[in-house]
């Protein structure tokens, strides 16, 4: 089996404008590292741009006709002080829903295990009616109800490991028993949501951290709340919100981790994806900060989904 990298030149092009930590830099910084020897096995597709029929799957109409009536022709528009529109920012938003999707087909289609997509802008704070903390779309939501709807997967779970909490994915399923949100992130941080209260209709799991917690920590937590409510749950499709701003040297928060830590969950997530749902895991790049962290973490991460493929 193998795995694939999905990617488009827009994701570059997607300004954010002087000093905005989600800059193009993040992409050209991973795609840069992915480029070497030992990522040649990787599948490079290009990401189709998706209809807007395919957004609406999350993001209402209303939602979609604001953006896109906000894209300016030069210079920025502000959806809040974070979230920031540049002339193509419309074409990187539904590229990166595109990426998303055409990963669901490929990985439900069985032509390859799993997927990574190297898309911007990220995602998971994006509500059905509202953009935020640098994201326009909701990528691993769609993704979500993309599989649900037009495979009929039963038992999706989306892991967050972010050192935000997804607020936007949560609300996309607050009350979808079919769909497992879980989400690790530092607390207290933005954007304030992830508290263990929160837990939906039994399917949303909050593993909230204090800043300053390593590694250590993060794996007795993960081990403790994560992984066995996705025992239970037993996912036919795992969908990972692939963050690695928890990295210690990132600049937007303050948890611990190292490359060696994603690479740890990314390899307990592959076991767990073979056990109950075929091996089939799509990841999506949502924060990380620290470019040369954020390039190391990638690659700690898609090197176990390469060892999975090659081992499945």
């Amino acid at each position: 089996m193998s795995t694939l990298l999905f990617t488009h030149p827009s994701f570059e092009k997607h300004d954010t404008g002087p000093g905005h930590p989600e800059s193009p830099e993040r992409i050209r910084a991973i795609l840069t590292q992915l480029d070497t020897p030992e990522f040649s096995t990787l599948i490079r597709r290009n990401a189709p741009k998706a209809e807007e029929n395919t957004v609406q799957l999350i993001h209402t109409q209303k939602h979609i006709d604001s953006i896109l009536a906000s894209i300016p022709k030069t210079g920025y528009h502000y959806v809040d002080g974070d979230t920031i529109l540049s002339s193509n920012s419309g074409t990187a938003a539904f590229c990166a829903i595109g990426a998303v999707c055409e990963a669901v087909d490929s990985v439900m289609k069985g032509e390859a295990l799993n997927a990574f997509c190297a898309t911007r802008p990220p995602g998971h704070h994006a509500e059905p009616e509202r953009s935020m903390g640098f994201c326009i779309f909701n990528n691993i939501a769609v993704a979500a109800e993309y599989a649900r709807i037009f495979y009929s997967v039963q038992q999706i779970a989306i892991v967050d490991f972010d050192v935000h909490h997804g607020n936007g994915t949560q609300a996309a399923f607050y009350k979808q028993p079919n769909v497992l949100y879980a989400s690790t992130h530092q607390s207290p941080l933005y954007p304030g949501t992830g508290s263990l209260n929160e837990t939906g209709v039994g399917n949303i799991i909050n593993i909230p951290l204090s800043a300053g917690s390593n590694g250590t920590e993060f794996k007795q937590a993960v081990k403790e709340k994560l992984f066995p409510a996705l025992h239970h749950f037993k996912p036919e499709l795992l969908l990972i919100s692939a963050g690695f701003d928890a990295h210690r040297d990132d600049p937007l928060a303050s948890l611990n981790l190292v490359a060696e830590d994603y690479a740890w969950i990314t390899r307990e997530l592959c076991n767990l994806a073979t056990r109950h749902g075929h091996g089939r895991i799509i990841s999506v790049l949502e924060g990380g900060y620290n470019l040369n962290a954020l390039a190391a973490s990638v690659a700690a991460h898609v090197r176990e989904l390469l060892c999975c493929s090659k081992n499945y």
